[in-house]
């Protein structure tokens, strides 16, 4: 049943990225309640949990969808309502430069660290990172070629200096060819995926004596917000972050009040 409805999004027209995304869900979901034919009221019950842990708005929201659609295809009709997307950005919601530096140096290997670094100073999302190839990574321009991203849209990634060394000595350690996906699970060697990444980023960041909810999504936040108060050019960040409209890069404007007092502070007229 899972394979036919996985074959009904291709036939739709869902991009690999977003089945991925609504094949890991499901997944979760019918691990969680423990089978292969959910009822309206367990659909229900594990998304109402979901909220309840206070989840970012785009996760609840994406399961949400995945889940209703999922049961739509069994002919099951669920009640529960998306959430009122946020006008702006949370401030807890965001890592300091500090925090960051703290996580990165918790890394206990070369593979730990180059996934890091890629989130923190690249901001792709998650899925994005486990999509990510060998041959996207272009050393020589010092880019990474972020291939059928949200929307299904591919897009250009400066890679920092300390990033390029950073994934320069993972792969000195971990050996892999053109085509090869840049990171795999560690015991099937597979596609690395979120659930993965997630798990990952949590460990490290309790290794750090982080107190705040940290998830791979809150380093591109924090990217984003971290470029804007250091007077980086809105389209720019805009074209980086591979946002649809600028409305959306332009929430992080609302959120970096620093930024507010340091363009105040360099235009002020003189009075006196």
């Amino acid at each position: 049943m899972q394979e036919k409805f996985y074959n009904d999004l291709i036939l739709k027209g869902f991009c690999k990225i977003t089945i991925d995304g609504y094949k890991q869900a499901v997944k979760k979901f019918l691990k969680d309640i423990k089978t292969n034919t959910p009822t309206k009221e367990q659909a229900e019950q594990w998304l109402l949990e979901i909220i309840k842990r206070n989840c970012s708005y785009s996760h609840i929201s994406n399961n949400i969808t995945i889940i209703k659609n999922f049961m739509k295809f069994l002919g099951i009709s669920i009640d529960i309502q998306h959430p009122r997307r946020p006008t702006e950005l949370p401030t807890k919601e965001i890592l300091t430069e500090g925090e960051i530096a703290r996580i990165l140096a918790e890394t206990k290997n070369s593979r730990e660290k180059a996934i890091l670094a890629i989130l923190v100073y690249c901001g792709i999302r998650n899925k994005e990172l486990c999509n990510l190839k060998v041959k996207d990574i272009d050393f020589e321009n010092n880019i990474i070629k972020v291939l059928g991203g949200k929307f299904n849209k591919d897009r250009i990634v400066p890679l920092s200096k300390e990033s390029f060394r950073i994934i320069l000595d993972y792969l000195k350690d971990y050996k892999r060819d053109e085509n090869d996906y840049l990171f795999t699970t560690i015991v099937e060697n597979k596609q690395y995926n979120g659930n993965a990444s997630r798990d990952l980023v949590k460990k490290i960041a309790i290794r750090a004596k982080i107190k705040k909810r940290v998830h791979p999504h809150l380093f591109r936040h924090s990217l984003i917000t971290h470029l804007i108060e250091r007077g980086a050019n809105i389209v720019a960040v805009q074209s980086l972050a591979g946002h649809s409209n600028i409305e959306t890069t332009m929430l992080y404007t609302h959120f970096s009040p620093k930024k507010i007092i340091q363009e105040y502070q360099y235009f002020v007229p003189s009075y006196i």
